[in-house]
């Protein structure tokens, strides 16, 4: 089978498919029109968030079986025209969950004692001791909305800091367990003190933290973004932190991002400028699920699944338009 890397991974995944007998091609550097004429044989596609991949493009692969993501977000395929086609998709969540779920604890923990603030001070001779004294995580109940792979890790990584954890699966029930608590959205956002966000990029999850959503939130909270930034609304966020209602927020996603997750959409925007100068906001530039580590995971799971799927037939039948 061709398969066609549109964006670059880790080459554990083109090694394995080579080793299978599978003929492997890097696109990465073609992009426009270039790009998409390279697609007229393509079986299998590689990719992550550089192209937006709609019926205009699969137009151009007649002969295309599936499309792996090297990533948990799928909002960059269009699923239902892939469905349509019989394109069987692929992501690998599994490859960056640990990942994720470190990189919210410690932009959660950096933010609750200061870190940054203190840092910053003590490089410009300011010893400021009573200024960037913190809170404990300790005796927090911290609210996670979404259970899947990230979820999941994230509440893991909570054990041992004496907090109580809610969870909130719109779609999954029967979890619970002496580690965490079921709880329907309207208890959560009444008992937590922490929420932290672990939810796909829909239609149904676009600004779904919005200012009802922080209204509705009984206590202070300490807030998490780690999932996709159009998920929460900024301006909404940073009116609750002025309010009081947000203690603080953790970013590492913004709904001021290009659709690409390549970098902000405009950076003049009075947003922007508005989301810097809030001291009480943590950010970092989409960057949860990137590690050396989940560079490799991420690739080696899609071989795995790939593979198993050839080795299992799911290919065989022949496939011209």
């Amino acid at each position: 089978m061709k398969i066609n890397f549109i964006d670059s991974v880790h080459p554990v995944l083109s090694t394995r498919l080579t080793v299978a007998g599978h003929t492997c091609e890097d696109l990465s550097e073609y992009s426009g029109e270039a790009l998409l004429h390279q697609l007229h044989d393509s079986g299998g596609l590689v990719v992550r968030s550089r192209l937006m991949i709609g019926a205009e493009v699969l137009r151009h692969a007649p002969k295309l079986r599936f499309i792996a993501r090297a990533g948990a977000g799928m909002e960059n395929i269009d699923q239902e025209a892939c469905s349509e086609r019989g394109i069987k998709l692929y992501n690998s969540p599994e490859g960056n969950r640990d990942a994720v779920a470190e990189h919210a604890l410690g932009m959660l923990l950096a933010l609750m004692n200061h870190v940054p603030k203190a840092d910053r001070e003590v490089r410009q001779g300011v010893w400021d001791r009573k200024g960037n004294s913190g809170h404990e995580l300790g005796g927090n109940t911290v609210g996670i909305i979404g259970f899947g792979q990230m979820g999941t890790a994230f509440a893991q990584r909570l054990q041992g800091f004496g907090v109580k954890v809610l969870v909130h699966d719109k779609y999954r029930t029967g979890f619970g367990n002496e580690l965490v608590q079921e709880s329907t959205l309207e208890e959560l956002q009444e008992r937590s003190t922490v929420i932290s966000i672990h939810l796909p990029l829909t239609a149904e999850t676009e600004h779904f933290v919005d200012a009802a959503f922080l209204d509705r939130c009984a206590q202070p909270v300490w807030f998490i973004n780690t999932a996709r930034g159009p998920i929460t609304s900024t301006a909404a966020l940073l009116d609750a932190i002025d309010s009081g209602k947000v203690r603080g927020a953790c970013l590492d996603v913004l709904d001021l991002e290009e659709r690409s997750l390549a970098g902000l959409r405009d950076p003049n925007d009075p947003l922007v400028a508005r989301l810097r100068a809030c001291d009480k906001v943590l950010l970092s530039p989409h960057v949860a699920g990137i590690t050396e580590e989940s560079h490799f995971k991420l690739a080696n799971v899609l071989a795995d699944k790939i593979l198993r799927d050839i080795a299992a037939g799911v290919f065989n039948t022949p496939r011209t338009a």
